[in-house]
């Protein structure tokens, strides 16, 4: 078996993910921990030329992150390079025939999929849950969520979300770790590919969330890990001392630029307008910070310098009067929203024109036996909070559905 390193942070949910997929190939791995350790965070910066967690090394081959791992692992590539003798050593984690057909599948284990789950196990309905490359939603990625109730001093995001696991867990959820690339849902049993495997269901809850935007300007992709982040639980602590952009307007930039300031000595925010769209008591927090500047009716439009491999300054244009300048910088954070996970359900569902889910009495889908909660079908609330209790309603749904359909 090849010799593989990881390097991984605290509460860091790509570092979860990678180690949740060389964990379901029974691969074993040496981990070092960056959080705390100067050492260690220079030696995996050295080793890999980026600044951000997970960092992964097979046979001292720097491989990248996690979605470099998954990569590697739909093409094939990482169970020759991890000396897996056939990729039927690798799949542990899944399915044992592809002839069986679940009671219910969850897609999704954000608050939505694991407070489904949850119900659906304690229903006896014995919940299949795909976990894919964003095992854990957003929430694994967001810092101290002190809305949650029943945690009058907040709590960690990945924290949450693992008490929600453990919970779903106990009561005899099972997980199945993949991305579901492509879907059935015209008949009966409902059917989904996973990595190639089939997987059939009397029911299906999608509560697949959505993903974080980028800009979409040049060089944004290439300095990923190198001084661009979409995360700032991931990555915040490797700018201690250094001056940062974020680029948003909502609450999710307003938490990310007031958990910055706890390592940033600058922290900027870029916004398109000249007022903020976060809440309230978002937005008062932000602007109490000493920490916390703004550049208002602006937008990021480049960033320098790719050809370094480092993020040096960004080039802001200011759009009432089209003026451009550049602004250094060692670090951008984007928190421009999200767009929901959806594209292999188009032309099977019917869905909202920003390809949100359309639900009807409660989480239905216009599927038979399809249900849809969290993010996947919000983008009013998008709150933790209404992600769980959609999913429960999707539990609800589903079991109701399935007591009709055995009837």
């Amino acid at each position: 078996m090849a010799e593989v390193v990881v390097y991984t942070k605290e509460f860091c949910a790509y570092c979860s993910r990678a180690k949740s997929l060389l964990d379901s190939k029974r691969v074993p791995y040496r981990e070092i921990s960056v959080t705390g350790n100067r050492d260690a965070e220079r030696e995996m910066i050295e080793r890999s030329g980026r600044m951000t967690a997970p960092q992964i090394f097979i046979e001292g081959e720097p491989i990248g992150g996690s979605e470099e791992l998954q990569d590697m692992n739909d093409s094939g590539d990482l169970d020759r390079k991890l000396g897996l003798a056939s990729p039927s050593d690798a799949s542990s984690n899944k399915p044992t025939s592809d002839s069986a057909v679940e009671k219910v599948i969850i897609l999704g284990s954000g608050p939505a999929g694991l407070t489904a789950a949850i119900y659906t196990a304690r229903a006896n309905l014995k919940p299949l849950i795909v976990e894919g490359r964003g095992a854990g939603g957003q929430l694994t990625m967001t810092t101290d969520v002190e809305n949650y109730p029943g945690f009058p001093a907040g709590v960690l995001g990945p924290e949450l979300i693992g008490q929600m696991r453990q919970q779903a867990e106990r009561f005899g959820a099972r997980f199945v770790t993949g991305d579901a690339t492509a879907a059935d849902l015209k008949g009966s049993p409902l059917t989904l590919t996973l990595d190639g495997s089939q997987l059939r269901a009397r029911a299906l809850i999608i509560a697949t969330g959505a993903n974080a935007r980028l800009l979409g300007i040049e060089s944004e992709r290439e300095l990923i890990g190198h001084g661009v982040s979409t995360c700032a639980t991931c990555d915040g602590f490797f700018f201690r001392g250094k001056e940062i952009l974020v680029v948003g307007g909502g609450d999710s930039a307003m938490e990310e630029a007031t958990f910055l300031t706890k390592f940033a000595s600058k922290v900027t925010v870029v916004h398109r307008r000249d007022t903020l769209r976060a809440s309230k008591i978002m937005q008062e927090k932000a602007f109490r910070n000493p920490k916390i500047q703004f550049l208002w009716d602006s937008e990021l439009v480049g960033i320098k310098d790719a050809a370094k491999g480092k993020v040096e300054s960004a080039i802001v244009q200011n759009l009432k009067t089209g003026e451009r300048r550049e602004v250094p910088c060692d670090g951008i954070f984007v928190a421009i929203g999200h767009d929901p996970n959806t594209r292999i359900f188009k032309g099977q569902l019917e869905m909202e024109a920003n390809g949100y889910i359309r639900t009807r009495n409660g989480t239905a889908t216009s599927a038979r036996g399809v249900f849809a909660a969290g993010d996947v079908a919000d983008h009013v609330y998008r709150q933790a909070i209404t992600a769980a209790g959609t999913g429960c309603m999707a539990a609800l749904d589903a079991e109701r559905y399935l007591e009709h359909e055995s009837h």
